[in-house]
């Protein structure tokens, strides 16, 4: 008699390396058999795509895997060499030279038949793809949302955006040749629904003490909700992955075996080029990173068979609520994650959000009493960090927290 063979359940990790592969291989295969692929912004509204059967890849995701595995420089310098400022946004640099060049380190993607951007979390963003569809002569479907300047968004600006989706929808129409499905579409929804909830769900695990997330793995799953939220891959991974963190609280099991000294909140985007560097910074002095606002731009509640509430998520994401909306999510996600001490990105990609962060970081002080530290970086650019001041400001951090600590 045969031996039964025994199947292990494939862990949320596994899951997110499949999936992530996958939309890479689906895109370069079905763009093979003649199917379209869009370029997509990172919070952009990926439900019209998936409902009209169009691959959707992430230029901003994309360069940051290029980045995390070491080939932003070269890339970089090859845009600067075909006239791209080094002021330039450095994810929008690697991208415009990997159209150019039409490969690199990661994983390869097929050139866009359409652009789809959304600027509800940069401005920088509107020029990048235009930039894309000039060059490759291909349609760019713009979705523009207003800058939220009051507490919560207001009625004509869901209007205004509800109206650019419906005429999203018509555009794709034009596009792909096909009529839009709308029973598909609320299908999808559900499913991106389902995701953030999910998504949302796991990363709050992180709250529990000692903390079973290692906060770095924040960064790292974030690409399964940018890239498929609305596939089920997507939900059923986030979902696996909050069952492995309730049972790690569960047995009292923490991210760090040595114990978690400090908790910390990180602010901005990671550095992708030295991401095991400062993990292994904080880790060597005990701090985790169990609070982030990266998360939170993707917690993108609303009801499935309605526009306008779909419209009302898309504008309520973290860059585009208003300063004072920034600053308690900000200082909500220190209480909630019980962190001690802050760390702000310095990120010279992201002049707009850097130049917010002086008001922003005195006011979270104020109103949680934490102390907090600023670094230079980039998001992709090796070239305009420190590892030599990013390890005496973390260093200055621990110090100031265990000053607080022993004050009481």
């Amino acid at each position: 008699m045969a031996e039964a063979v025994q199947t292990t359940a494939p862990s949320s990790r596994e899951m997110l390396g499949y999936y992530l592969n996958k939309s890479y291989q689906d895109a370069a295969e079905g763009k093979a058999r003649g199917e379209l692929v869009c370029w997509a912004s990172s919070i952009a509204p990926c439900e019209f795509c998936e409902t009209m059967g169009v691959h959707m890849l992430y230029p901003e995701n994309h360069a940051a895997a290029i980045a995390a595995k070491h080939g932003a420089e070269e890339m970089i310098q090859h845009a600067e060499h075909m006239g791209y400022s080094v002021d330039n946004c450095s994810y929008a640099r690697i991208n415009m030279a990997y159209v150019d060049r039409k490969h690199c380190i990661a994983e390869d993607m097929p050139l866009p038949d359409f652009v789809l951007v959304c600027n509800n979390i940069c401005e920088t963003l509107i020029k990048w793809y235009e930039n894309l569809a000039y060059q490759l002569q291909i349609p760019i479907i713009l979705i523009d949302v207003p800058y939220n300047y009051e507490p919560e968004p207001s009625e004509w600006a869901i209007d205004y955006i509800a109206a650019q989706f419906e005429h999203a929808i018509t555009q794709m129409e034009e596009i792909t040749g096909k009529k839009f499905d709308y029973d598909r579409y609320h299908e999808v929804m559900q499913i991106a629904a389902e995701s953030s909830y999910w998504w949302t769900k796991a990363m709050g695990m992180a709250s529990a003490e000692p903390s079973p997330l290692n906060g770095f793995d924040i960064f790292n799953y974030m690409a399964l909700i940018v890239c498929m939220r609305g596939k089920t891959g997507c939900r059923d991974t986030f979902k696996k992955l909050a069952e492995e963190l309730e049972e790690k609280i569960e047995k009292g099991e923490a991210a760090f075996k040595e114990g978690e000294k400090y908790r910390i909140m990180w602010d901005g985007i990671a550095c992708w080029p030295y991401l095991s560097h400062n993990y292994k910074a904080m880790r060597a002095l005990g701090m985790n990173m169990t609070g982030s606002t990266s998360p939170r731009g993707w917690k993108l509640d609303y009801d499935k068979d309605d526009i306008r509430s779909m419209a009302r998520a898309y504008t309520s994401v973290g860059n585009n609520l208003s300063l004072e909306g920034q600053i308690e999510m900000k200082a909500e996600v220190v209480r909630t994650y019980n962190c001690q001490g802050v760390t702000y990105h310095l990120n010279r990609s992201c002049k707009c959000m850097d130049f917010l962060f002086h008001e922003m970081q005195t006011e979270v002080a104020r109103r949680t009493g934490t102390p907090y530290i600023t670094f230079d970086g980039d998001q992709s650019d090796p070239r305009n960090f420190s590892k030599a001041q990013f390890e005496t400001r973390v260093q200055g951090l621990a110090e100031m927290m265990e000053q607080r600590r022993h004050q009481g």
